[in-house]
């Protein structure tokens, strides 16, 4: 029998075998219900070059609903897959399905599906660490690195699997969590080699226990301003076509026209996220996508006239600094890219089970430190807003660096007086100083200030008026 071209969505064990008996060979895809293989079934499958992706919970296609949902976890359409049919489980298995909803045909609410994906993945997190073995299929994730004349740096992570469908203006929001859901349940692997190639030399390290690599490398030769590319690979790994695991890692220099840098949180800064109350922001990421979010009104007019500064060619760079998990990498930069916002390198947190209900923001300030020590001698605009603790940080990076902050702008999105009360005396602090921290109501006040205080040219205020327009005429996602 020849490979077949479609993915297998298998309920059951007979189900499975059945299918299986039709193969001649490997290269199959199987999304298969929990508790049918075993670790030993899916060690020998996979050693055969067979793809198996375990569904997050038991789908029961008698169950109305069930057959559909378990096929969007594939991320395919119901045409594109081979489907059993008439799957009638054992009692064992019947008795691991979740409870069906008190409607026939009424699917569960949202959030009880997020609560429950959410609580999948808790209580996976400690089971995922895996040693790098034969016959899986890795996958190199790079992130955008960032450097200097002398020396660059660059992570990544190590990924057993990692699939993901493109996702559209048109994904429901089941659709969406399905697809927060596998990034979050992405296994990471320790302990795998990864080789750098940059400039003629090749550097190697491995990754920690969650997956993650970095490399910090002193250059052979200055480099120039702009985006370089940085080689990466596997070794000792191949894809399922034999080629060897590789990814490019790109890397931004300063250009030597930059002016100033612009450091910028992401949630509620850029993007809307609710970031203060963490169920409705967890509830917004699953229903959305990057297609479907929307930045805050003439906010990509604002920074494209920031990068660009008031001679209008300075390519000023841009870093983005955010408590969101690495996991979240792609859909953020997709985002910047259809919002047509400036792309710049992205550091985000490092997802761990003590972090969840943590409100220790330090590793903003640690990632500001480490771009301050890339570029002393660069004075930066910080933008970030009320909601949590970015004019406290910026507050503190204004104390320990007074020199090399030219402004604050804080998006207000507190209005509670008492807030609004501790950031009164930010401003008078930081403002003994010489440094300027500025509450705005949205970005045409800051981006007035900015062009009053020769950051940005005058007509890119009209930008940025012209763009917040256009914002709010704009349909809102459903």
């Amino acid at each position: 029998m020849t490979r077949p071209a479609k993915p297998f969505l298998i309920f059951s064990r007979s189900g499975f075998d059945d299918a299986r008996s039709q193969l001649q060979d490997g290269g199959a895809v199987f999304h298969v219900n929990p508790g049918i293989l075993t670790g030993a079934d899916i060690d020998v499958l996979r050693a055969a070059g067979t793809l198996v992706h375990t569904l997050p919970r038991v789908f029961n296609p008698q169950v109305p609903g069930d057959l559909e949902d378990a096929a969007r976890m594939t991320g395919s359409d119901r045409d594109g897959l081979w489907v059993e049919y008439g799957a009638t489980l054992p009692a064992a298995e019947t008795l691991r399905q979740e409870p069906a909803p008190a409607l026939a045909g009424e699917a569960p609410a949202l959030h009880r599906r997020l609560a429950r994906t959410a609580g999948r993945f808790a209580s996976g997190a400690l089971r995922r660490l895996r040693e790098p073995g034969a016959g899986r299929n890795l996958m190199l994730l790079p992130y955008f690195g960032f450097g200097n004349a002398q020396r660059i740096w660059v992570k990544g992570r190590v990924l057993d699997e990692f699939s993901f469908r493109e996702q559209s203006e048109h994904d429901s929001g089941w659709s969406n969590l399905v697809a927060l859901y596998r990034r979050l349940e992405s296994d990471e692997v320790a302990g795998a080699r990864v080789l750098a190639r940059f400039q003629g030399q090749a550097h190697e390290t491995e990754t920690d226990d969650g997956g993650y690599f970095s490399f910090d490398i002193a250059l052979e030769a200055a480099l120039g301003g702009g985006w370089h590319t940085v080689e990466l690979e596997l070794p000792g790994h191949a894809d399922p076509d034999g080629s060897p695991v590789r990814a490019s890692a790109q890397v931004l220099v300063p250009a030597p026209t930059a002016r100033f840098g612009i450091v910028s949180d992401i949630d509620d800064t850029v993007l809307w996220t609710n970031v203060t109350n963490k169920f409705n922001m967890a509830l917004m990421l699953a229903r959305t996508n990057a297609h479907t979010r929307k930045p805050f009104k003439g906010v990509a007019a604002f920074y494209r006239a920031l990068r660009a500064g008031a001679g209008g060619n300075e390519d000023n760079p841009l870093f983005y600094v955010s408590s969101s998990p690495w996991h979240l990498f792609g859909p953020l930069v997709d985002f910047l890219r259809l919002q047509d916002i400036p792309l710049g390198p992205l550091l985000l947190r490092e997802l761990k089970v003590r972090d969840l209900l943590s409100k220790n923001h330090s590793h903003k300030l640690d990632k500001i430190e480490t771009i301050m020590r890339f570029y002393p001698g660069m004075q930066f605009v910080l933008v970030g807003d009320s909601g949590e603790q970015d004019p406290e940080i910026y507050a503190e990076i204004v104390r320990r660096h007074p020199t090399s902050v030219r402004m604050i702008y804080i998006r207000n999105v507190n209005p509670d007086p008492a807030r609004i009360d501790a950031l009164d005396r930010l401003i008078e602090e930081v403002s003994s100083t010489g440094t300027q921290l500025v509450l705005a109501p949205d970005s045409v006040f800051a981006a007035s200030h900015a062009a009053a205080e020769g950051l940005i040219r005058v007509d890119g205020l009209a930008s940025v008026r012209s763009d917040k327009r256009d914002d709010e005429d704009a349909p809102s996602p459903s």
